[in-house]
């Protein structure tokens, strides 16, 4: 009897003992399942964190980048306007004068004789609704085209051929001073007696050009800044276009790559 009891006491302790073990293991799972949750939550919340930020900067970076963009695009439009709103105004200008002159053919011309042949009149401001008059002496040249042989007078520019086709100089009227001017210009045709000259090409006009103010020369300074300014801006923008559309393409290649 005292055996079986013994035995039955035992039996009841190890089932104790096991149940009592089984709890504590499932304790134990459970606690490491849910430590393992928080720490795939940590690092999905790191992850999460760190992806935000990458994407805030590329945002920043493309943004940046979008309005420098816009800057350079806007720059190369202004350059563009300007430089064909100088076109239109040299055009109007300096490229009209060029197409409208007879005088094209270069030649050298030699000094016939030159003289004073009287006073003439002219007009200077003086103030405001205010004008007086003054004279200047009127010198006339004729040269030899040497190229022909034939006799023409000798005038200083179209303007001045448009003035007084007589004289060939019609310096800015003043009060005094006039004089002077032109005994210096009679003076430099003693001593230079031959000297580049302009005539129209098919000699019917009666006069020579001594300065030809809207030659090639004037007119290739006149547009080269016009021409750089237009250049400049297209490249400006055809760069832009040509930047985003390399982007354009890396930003496909990279998405076909993931």
């Amino acid at each position: 009897m005292l055996q079986r009891s013994f035995a039955h006491q035992t039996q009841s302790s190890a089932v104790r003992r096991s149940g009592g073990g089984g709890r504590f293991n499932k304790m134990f799972l459970w606690t490491g399942s849910r430590a393992a949750q928080g720490n795939q939550c940590e690092r999905s919340t790191v992850y999460q964190k760190i992806r935000e930020h990458g994407y805030l900067d590329k945002r920043k970076t493309v943004t940046a980048l979008k309005a420098g963009e816009d800057r350079a695009i806007f720059l190369g439009l202004t350059m563009i306007m300007c430089s064909m709103m100088l076109y239109f105004i040299l055009g109007i200008t300096i490229l009209r004068s060029y197409m409208e002159s007879v005088w094209t053919e270069e030649s050298w011309c030699t000094v016939l004789n030159s003289s004073n042949i009287g006073d003439m009149t002219c007009t200077f401001s003086c103030g405001s609704d205010c004008y007086g008059v003054s004279k200047y002496p009127c010198l006339q040249v004729f040269v030899i085209l040497n190229s022909s042989g034939e006799v023409y007078r000798l005038s200083h520019t179209e303007e001045t051929l448009g003035i007084n086709p007589e004289c060939f100089y019609v310096p800015k009227c003043k009060k005094t001073c006039n004089m002077t001017v032109i005994e210096s210009i009679a003076e430099h045709f003693k001593k230079h007696q031959q000297f580049p000259c302009f005539h129209d090409r098919e000699r019917k006009q009666e006069n020579v050009l001594l300065t030809r103010p809207y030659g090639p020369s004037t007119l290739f300074h006149s547009l080269f800044w016009p021409t750089c300014m237009l250049i400049g801006g297209t490249l400006i923008i055809t760069m832009v276009k040509l930047t985003q559309y390399l982007s354009f393409l890396c930003e496909g290649i990279s998405k076909i790559k993931r």
